[in-house]
């Protein structure tokens, strides 16, 4: 069922495009984590933000 609701789909676009991501587990981490809550590596990355059908 689609969002039709602007302001609850800005907050779903926000919570599925801005955090980062552990490059030894995998965990999803908060935009302002400083390292993963998961396994505590300081290796994270931005998640890629490209909306749209994958290549």
């Amino acid at each position: 069922m689609p969002i039709t609701d602007p302001i609850k789909k800005q907050i779903a676009q926000q919570r599925r495009l801005f955090f980062k991501i552990c490059l030894k587990c995998g965990g999803k981490n908060s935009i302002r984590a400083e390292k993963c809550r998961k396994c505590g590596s300081k290796d994270l990355r931005l998640k890629n933000r490209q909306v749209g059908p994958k290549k």
